[in-house]
């Protein structure tokens, strides 16, 4: 369903919303690089208080602009980061290891500083340490423990990588404009709320 679709104001709320409207919601999400004629998000807005959906349509549309956002600003990440063999995760990984005093955080201390499932940091961890980049060894404080430390390599590639990320996606004016600037507050505040962090 788009700007010429068939669904009329007044229709009987249902369920479920129409397949067509599930389809423009997923072409949201979709990185695409030729614009729309239309807001396919203002587009689900109107049809959702069509449905009868109108209390929840602001928070739909604010839910799905997050997620395209996201997959947009992923994709530029992705780019930047790609001819390095990194993935965000992995980069977040490097750059607090390298951040640290010593260069070595033990695995469960990384997770929780990284706000990631422990299976996400061990599987960052083994792909980093496959590529040279990190390696781990027995905890000598925690004798179940393990840590992980930033080679001299990870240290280099971490480098390139925050050079890439600066010039192409942090630096990059729509990142840095008053409205994204106010957007990160809001953002705090609903982290905040969801227990991200206290403060």
């Amino acid at each position: 369903m788009g700007p010429d679709g068939a669904q009329q104001r007044g229709r009987t709320p249902s369920s479920h919303p129409s397949p067509s409207l599930v389809e423009q919601l997923h072409a949201s999400r979709s990185p695409v690089t030729t614009p729309l004629p239309f807001d396919p998000i203002a587009e689900a807005t109107r049809l959702w208080r069509a449905n009868g959906w109108e209390d929840a349509a602001d928070g739909m549309a604010v839910v799905t602009s997050l997620m395209r956002a996201q997959a947009i600003v992923q994709t530029r990440v992705d780019d930047a980061l790609r001819p390095l063999g990194l993935t965000f995760a992995r980069y977040e990984l490097l750059m607090l290891l390298s951040f640290t005093r010593t260069g070595r955080l033990p695995m469960t201390k990384a997770g929780a500083r990284l706000q990631v499932h422990p299976a996400s940091v061990t599987n960052a961890a083994t792909r980093l340490e496959a590529a040279g980049l990190v390696v781990r060894r027995p905890d000598p404080a925690d004798g179940r423990g393990v840590l992980v430390e930033i080679t001299d390599a990870g240290r280099a590639v971490a480098d390139k990588a925050t050079g890439a990320l600066n010039e192409q996606v942090f630096g990059r004016s729509q990142m840095t404009s008053p409205g994204m600037l106010a957007l990160v507050e809001t953002l705090r505040e609903l982290r905040r709320d969801a227990g991200d962090f206290d403060g």
